[in-house]
């Protein structure tokens, strides 16, 4: 077992004999000279000697002084060193950025190129539509769509979002009597689970009555237990189907989708979720700007 003076104290005197004015070591530790003076006074009890001659002055090390001053900067050099080296290691490696599977496929993967060009970050995306725990994953992100945000961990409102009938332009070209809530009820409607078990989970019973629709009951061509694959099902012109208009904005942009109605049930809100405690923070809040500013 070491056996070792207090660290305050050792890089109290290590300053001191550096700079050889107490003044000095106080200003670059960010103490004050009395607090210096004492701690060296502290070192200087625990070993039994003295390791400045104060008096006549300019301020000199001892003998004792001259035999540890360099023994303990090299030591504090050498673990200042390897403290850099972690902390340049850790700048270099990727994030970790966990996302569910629709926000890895509709939104983030096209943009990965973009991303590395534009803010030079490596990401490791880690899709799945489980919740991570941040604090016992070797998670450096997680982005996470929820209505409000909890006080465990640092939350950055990324995207406000609403949930929009779309579906391929091929199936509104053969419904072309079909449009319109009212007649909406006649296409192939696809529906998917939603994860959570909210009662605001968007539903087309939902999405009718917010239209003013008084219909009974909805027919549903097809259920998936993904919203991926919902989306690419009413992209191939399977159906309609009620989507995150964040998700499927490139694909609204393209022609790919087109919306059926201006009718819309509210969404909730993407984060971007991490710990403060994160070593990497600045290249999260980097990331978090280039989110948002692709967001507007």
């Amino acid at each position: 077992m070491r056996r070792l003076p207090p660290l305050h104290a050792l890089r109290a005197f290590e300053a001191a004999a550096r700079h050889l004015n107490f003044a000095r070591a106080a200003e670059e530790l960010h103490l004050t000279p009395t607090a210096i003076s004492h701690q060296v006074r502290q070192l200087e009890a625990i070993l039994k000697v003295q390791l400045f001659r104060r008096f006549p002055r300019p301020l000199r090390l001892s003998p004792e002084g001259e035999a540890l001053y360099p023994v303990l900067r090299d030591a504090l050099d050498r673990i200042a060193a390897a403290v850099g080296d972690i902390a340049a290691a850790q700048g270099t490696r990727p994030l970790s950025i966990s996302v569910t599977m629709a926000f890895a496929s509709r939104w983030l993967t096209p943009r990965l190129p973009r991303i590395r060009a534009e803010t030079g970050l490596e990401l490791i995306i880690e899709a799945g539509d489980m919740p991570v725990d941040l604090r016992g994953a070797d998670i450096d992100m997680a982005i996470r769509y929820a209505a409000a945000p909890e006080p465990s961990a640092k939350w950055c409102r990324l995207f406000e979002d609403r949930i929009v009938p779309v579906c391929a332009p091929g199936l509104v070209d053969r419904h072309e009597a079909e449009t319109g809530p009212g007649r909406m009820i006649r296409l192939p409607l696809i529906h998917y689970r939603w994860k959570s078990k909210s009662e605001a989970a968007p539903s087309w019973e939902r999405w009718f009555s917010r239209a003013a629709e008084d219909v009974r009951q909805v027919p549903i061509a097809q259920t998936f237990s993904e919203e991926v694959h919902a989306i690419d099902a009413a992209i191939a012109g399977q159906g309609v189907v009620l989507a995150s208009e964040f998700l499927v904005s490139d694909f609204l942009a393209r022609g790919d989708l087109v919306r059926m109605s201006e009718v819309a049930l509210p969404g909730l809100t993407f984060w971007a979720v991490f710990l403060t405690s994160n070593p990497r923070s600045d290249d999260l809040l980097r990331f978090v700007a280039w989110l948002r500013e692709q967001g507007r």
